[in-house]
């Protein structure tokens, strides 16, 4: 679905705050926090203008558009903030459930995106690369 520059306006926004808080992409450290920050804040400011104008909510009918937009945002800004993707992955599924306890749902009739959520702490293993010490987890060994 189109979504005008919205998309563009949130990502942007997350670069600027990585920016300014951790100096430069790809400068964040790669656990946990940098989720929770990030993610948090970049899905926040989304939530806030879509209730700050009700003409961008209705823009992006229903809410599963809305939940996509801003989750992918909260991700692209997490994922360059530490150059790792499944940083990323884990902060747009933490965007999914904010975005769920804000609105009480991810979507309406069958569009409910239930399937599109997952854990926010969830690192898989990528045993592909050989990197077995992976599987320790991002924040070994202060769990």
């Amino acid at each position: 679905a189109y979504t005008d520059n919205v998309l563009d306006d949130f990502t942007y926004y997350g670069k600027d705050y990585v920016e300014d808080k951790y100096g430069d992409l790809c400068a964040a450290p790669n656990n946990m926090d940098t989720v929770l920050d990030v993610g948090t804040e970049v899905a926040f400011y989304a939530l806030d203008q879509y209730e700050e104008y009700p003409a961008l909510l209705e823009t992006h009918f229903g809410g599963s558009q809305r939940a996509s937009v801003s989750s992918a945002a909260a991700g692209a800004s997490t994922a360059f903030a530490t150059g790792n993707a499944q940083t990323g992955l884990s902060a747009w599924y933490l965007a999914m459930y904010l975005h769920k306890e804000q609105h009480s749902r991810l979507g309406f009739y069958g569009y409910d995106l239930q399937d599109q959520c997952g854990a926010a702490n969830v690192f898989s293993i990528r045993n592909d690369e050989g990197l077995p010490l992976e599987m320790r987890g991002p924040n070994y060994p202060n769990y």
